[in-house]
């Protein structure tokens, strides 16, 4: 049986969706198949967004309508009856998952003590421990319309938890652990002791700050709560965070010396002149960046000025509302922030769980012993949870590319490495604040540095004299961001590169392979890819750079893929592959391989291995029964070195397709320092996992 926890709070706007989120992020690096469940939504007919969130997590595979058990209505007219299809409904989702999330009520519908009572009744009859999440704010009457709260001290939190454990105890529910969530920043330790005492020892008790972005609402909750319009500006900015409110009901003069970084300023349709003024101070540099604009009132934006706003080419949302000065603002200051399946608020939501709830002891206490089954799901965090505990620093040539930002903002959110940045920092700076990223902790370095430029030239010149390179030339060939950052590496001021979203892994490679130069006892720089397919990681090598190896370089690149497969936590053992198994062919591909295996061995006599090998009997114990009995790699390979890149770089696509393995890599093996390449059609996800490789390898050096 599915192991659950059922997350349920005192009251409403504790932010029991963010608990939520941290939790499923959490056991998703335990457990393959995790699910979710809402046992009571507002209607059939509005999808719940805090169910569309968590659905949308990486590795959730369930159905929105099989995630729902009644709405509020169905309690209201018979709580008996609503709380049996309650718990049919969870048990349908329960047998498909190993483990399920129950997100109780939200306290908007129903709004009374006996909500807490009866999400505590349900908690019971679904056999699921509760989690309590308890606000470390307080909203009271017209400071919770206009959205501002008071913090809450040790003592007043402490006594929320001694009101809200009768109801636990009269619906007999199980209070598995708490969490004080926007809790007072400088009173954690505090907060988290007095409610310790007041809920007993035996509950763990975890206590999150107060975040700003967090709680913010984002240009679309905006949009959503005045039901307005979206008149101009890019809509992939709509979900950027609101960070203040400026209400522009005066001169332009006035208005300037008011604007804040991310706010949304709030202007009166027919002040067409102050609109413009906010436009231009956006812009300019020299005045604050801002997250969008609200135009309220019922009158027209007139043909030559929207024609003048064009011309600005500005990208900033500029929403528009029929509604008065008063009743936009009421509005805007009421907007609820939501959390979205990615972005800044994700990562900073996610980061923030890590940080200060024990993700070992809450696995533990959920009863959720890890898997021996790897998913890609479960590596990617495996990659990134090894990264962070022993960080490095990563230059990422690339700072024009909207991905390299995106990826890098959510790097250092995460704090999975320490990260330099290439490009013009202005540039940067001005794209990052366009995008709504944070990229405050990252090292901006423009590659026209004079100082970087003189002794990057230098050295360079000393290294390729040989090839008659000089000063002035090797001053011109360092500005190359590429080049750049490999003389980076080599010099120390990181420990690694990840290039290759906007440029070809020739031009990524190359100076690697002038600079850097091949490790030791390894002849050629080559690569593998990570296949994380359903259960387990296998090693593909190489499928990415030498496209028709010798029998040396096919031994190279087996002990060099072990090695790299022995780094990522699989446990090497490696088929050497041809047409053929073992003497039942001849030919010189064969040949090549057959000799490529025995240089393998005599180089790495205490490595499993086995050539030449077909892909069957090296990957299916039946056909290995029948083609090698006696092989203790044949049937259970985990590194594949194919005898071609033809071949590999086509069996790695055909395996990722057609058995929807995720491909991670290529990685680059045999540097003396770890340089890596990334595909230039790369997705954010997919920097992010080779950054984070990146950094392990570093770590080994």
């Amino acid at each position: 049986m599915a192991r659950s926890i059922y997350i349920t709070s005192a009251e409403g706007h504790s932010g029991k969706s963010t608990i939520a989120l941290g939790v499923l992020d959490a056991l998703s690096r335990a457990t393959p198949k995790v699910g979710v469940f809402r046992p009571i939504a507002r209607s059939t007919v509005e999808r719940d967004y805090v169910l569309e969130l968590l659905l949308s997590h990486d590795g959730v595979d369930l159905a929105y309508d099989e995630c729902v058990g009644v709405t509020y209505d169905d309690v209201r007219a018979d709580p008996e009856a609503a709380l049996g299809t309650i718990v049919a409904r969870f048990k349908a989702v329960e047998a498909q998952c190993d483990a399920v999330i129950v997100v109780g009520s939200d306290y908007t519908d129903v709004g009374s003590p006996a909500e807490l009572a009866y999400n505590a009744r349900i908690a019971a009859n679904l056999g699921t421990p509760v989690l309590l999440v308890l606000g470390g704010r307080a909203q009271q009457g017209q400071a919770e319309q206009l959205g501002t709260t008071t913090a809450r001290t040790a003592d007043e939190v402490a006594q929320l938890a001694r009101l809200a454990l009768p109801e636990l105890q009269r619906g007999r529910a199980e209070l598995a652990a708490l969490v004080v969530n926007r809790a007072d920043p400088d009173r954690l330790a505090h907060i988290t002791s007095e409610v310790s005492s007041a809920v007993g020892s035996d509950v763990p008790v975890w206590a999150l700050p107060e975040d700003r972005m967090l709680v913010a609402p984002s240009m679309q909750d905006i949009l959503r709560a005045l039901d307005g319009a979206l008149l101009k500006g890019d809509e992939q900015l709509l979900t950027r965070e609101a960070l203040g409110v400026v209400i522009a009901g005066m001169s332009m003069v006035n208005v300037l010396p008011r604007l804040t970084d991310g706010a949304v300023v709030v202007i009166p349709a027919d002040r067409t002149e102050v609109l413009v003024a906010a436009l231009l101070a956006n812009q300019s540099g020299t005045f604050p960046k801002l997250t969008g604009i609200v135009l309220n009132g019922p009158f027209p934006v007139p043909e030559d000025v929207l024609r003048l706003i064009d011309g600005l080419g500005s990208s900033l949302p500029i929403v528009t509302t029929d509604l008065g000065t008063y009743e936009t603002a009421v509005r805007v200051m009421g907007a609820r922030g939501r959390a979205s399946g990615s972005g800044r608020r994700f990562d900073t939501a996610l980061a923030m769980f890590e940080q200060h709830v024990d993700i070992a002891e809450l696995t533990r206490v959920l009863g959720v012993a890890r898997a021996t089954v790897v998913t890609p799901l479960m590596f990617e965090y495996g990659l990134i949870e090894r990264a962070r505990a022993d960080r490095r620093h990563i230059v990422l040539p690339e700072g024009g590319d909207d991905r390299v930002l995106k990826a890098a903002a959510s790097l250092l959110t995460r704090g999975v490495a320490e990260l330099t940045i290439l490009g013009e920092p202005d540039a940067i700076r001005s794209r990052a604040t366009e995008l709504g990223l944070d990229l405050a902790d990252a090292h901006l370095v423009s590659p026209f540095d004079p100082e970087l430029v003189e002794r990057f030239a230098t050295e360079y010149a000393q290294l390729r004299a040989h090839k008659g390179v000089t000063y002035e030339k090797a001053a011109d060939t360092v500005t190359d961001v590429s080049y750049f950052g490999t003389m980076m590496v080599h010099l120390g001021l990181a420990d690694g590169m990840v290039s290759g979203a906007a440029h070809t892994t020739a031009h990524t490679i190359r100076p690697a392979f002038e600079i850097i130069k091949t490790k030791p006892g390894v002849s050629v720089v080559s690569s593998v890819f990570l296949m994380a397919l359903q259960d387990r990681v296998l090693v593909y090598g190489d499928c990415a750079v030498i496209p028709d190896p010798t029998s040396e370089q096919l031994a190279d690149i087996a002990i060099s893929s072990a090695a790299t497969a022995a780094q990522f936590g699989v446990e090497p053992r490696v088929a050497m592959l041809s047409y053929s198994t073992g003497e039942s062919g001849s030919g010189a591909d064969v040949e090549k391989v057959r000799l490529a295996t025995q240089l393998a061995r005599e180089r790495a006599p205490e490595l499993p291995l086995e050539g030449p090998i077909q892909y069957d009997a090296a990957a299916d114990a039946a056909v290995a029964k029948a083609k090698l009995p006696q092989s203790e790699v044949a049937g259970r390979a985990t590194v594949f070195v194919f005898p071609d890149l033809n071949t590999g770089n086509n069996t790695y696509k055909a395996v990722q397709r057609s058995a929807g393995a995720v491909a991670i890599g290529p990685v680059l093996q045999g540097l003396n320092k770890p340089i890596n390449d990334l595909s230039r059609g790369a997705l954010v996800g997919d920097i992010v996992n080779t950054v984070a490789i990146t950094a392990i390898q570093a770590q080994q050096e």
